[in-house]
């Protein structure tokens, strides 16, 4: 069933695709408050729920908060265990191999792999607080 296009749902689409941190719904709600005053909280969770059912944007869910990703071409993520930031990481960046067997098996039609770790920015932070 294709929905109608509204205004609050473009303004939320166009604030995550200008960004790549991954932002949560409180994140997209404070910026499109600055655009449509009166939209509510609920109205930009309905929305992202419309736009991930659409195949628009991707839903990143650790168990305790989900985040947001308009970029929706087969790519990684890594999450840092300090800050909590998210970033993306082509596949060509990393070697993935997939059984054959899996793929025959499970008709697997996307891979969503998130990697743990400590980032860049979190680790010179700490080598900081050595010296």
């Amino acid at each position: 069933m294709q929905r109608r296009s509204t205004n609050q749902r473009k303004v939320i689409y166009e604030i995550l695709k200008s960004t790549d941190i991954h932002p949560t719904a409180d994140w997209i709600y404070e910026r499109a408050r600055k655009i449509i005053p009166n939209i509510s909280l609920g109205t930009v969770y309905r929305n992202l729920k419309i736009l991930k059912d659409e195949g628009l944007i991707l839903e990143l869910n650790d168990g305790k908060q989900s985040r947001f990703d308009a970029r929706t071409d087969n790519h990684l993520h890594f999450k840092c265990e300090i800050c909590n930031s998210i970033y993306d990481i082509d596949f060509n960046a990393i070697s993935l191999q997939i059984n054959d067997k899996i793929i025959d098996v499970f008709n697997v039609k996307s891979v969503d792999i998130v990697l743990n770790g400590i980032c860049p920015k979190c680790i010179g932070d700490e080598r900081e607080k050595d010296n």
